[in-house]
């Protein structure tokens, strides 16, 4: 949602005419076809322009069962109007790489449309958490833990609320998540205070609406405490936010389970923005950090990603 990810489209909008490459596999006959590795969100969104439904590498093997290092598998949320293999195309396969079983999928859009995770927040939340049940039943763990972008981190808190998640997710890390929604720097606000135009929008993007600061859904999200016992939660944000704006929109109220973290503070150089941090190598390190802490590592923070506009 935003800007930002106006901008986007038309970039994808152009990107349908060029010609897309790339080879897909297949580890077995329960891993789902995946796509390679991709250096940012936009190079991302250009290769799932053709083919939407493929899954982030290193994601969907149906047959992938927990270590005792990493017992619980690892389900990836997609921001607003991200597909799975867009927002995740890089982090996903550096989870498989360091023992996790990694799963993502396509939720709240048309299937098989290159856009999701756009309509009603419930109704994305209702259709993660039956694929979280299915992740458990296949791997056999007790508890899965969410690491989500955007709207991503933030809907996972519906399913823990309503949906009976609380028993299900150990923990739940969101990188720029919409908690507290925002007014993307007036222009949603202005648009919930005109009907026809917040209407428009709700057509295409139901859940843009629901994410504007103050909407009832996250008024009713959020009362009565944003978080819940048992559930560990990670808030990891970046100054340079231009969709959840105030960027302080992102973080959970102070509690014992809540860790609220800013990259600028871990890595004062990092200028990544909300497109950018789900392909920023130290975002992606305070994430492998926030699912084993007890193997935590320090950020290198030689290495400053461009901002991705």
């Amino acid at each position: 949602m935003g800007v930002r990810a106006f901008g986007r489209g038309i970039v994808l909008l152009a990107a349908t005419v060029v010609a897309l490459g790339g080879a897909t596999s297949v580890a077995s006959a329960e891993t789902e076809p995946t796509g390679p590795v991709q250096p940012n969100i936009i190079a991302a969104a250009i290769y799932s322009v053709g083919q939407p439904t493929i899954a982030p590498p290193g994601a969907n093997d149906w047959d992938c069962k927990p270590s005792a290092e990493h017992p619980n598998p690892v389900l990836l949320s997609n921001g607003t109007t991200a597909n799975a293999y867009e927002n995740w195309a890089d982090l996903s396969q550096q989870l498989a790489d360091e023992g996790y079983c990694v799963f993502a999928g396509n939720f709240g859009g048309s299937p098989g449309a290159f856009l999701q995770t756009v309509g009603p927040v419930a109704g994305t939340a209702g259709q993660l958490a039956t694929f979280g049940d299915k992740i458990l039943q296949a791997t056999g763990a007790s508890k899965l833990d969410i690491v989500g972008h955007s709207q991503g981190g933030m809907n996972p808190r519906y399913w823990i609320k309503y949906l009976g998640g609380a028993s299900k997710i150990g923990k739940l890390i969101g990188l720029s998540p919409s908690n507290y929604g925002t007014n993307l720097f007036g222009l949603l606000t202005a648009i919930q205070a005109i009907p026809p135009a917040r209407d428009l929008v709700g057509v295409a993007c139901a859940a843009c609406n629901e994410q504007s600061t103050g909407s009832a859904f996250l008024t009713d999200l959020n009362a009565g405490g944003d978080t819940v016992p048992g559930v560990d939660y990670t808030v990891i944000q970046t100054r340079y936010d231009d969709v959840v704006t105030p960027y302080t929109n992102a973080f959970l109220k102070p509690a014992p389970n809540v860790k609220n973290l800013v990259l600028q503070d871990v890595c004062g150089l990092d200028y990544t923005d909300h497109l950018g941090i789900t392909y920023d190598p130290i975002a992606q390190r305070e994430v492998l950090n926030a699912l084993d802490p007890e193997h935590a590592k320090k950020p290198d923070c030689v290495f400053v990603p461009p901002v991705i506009s």
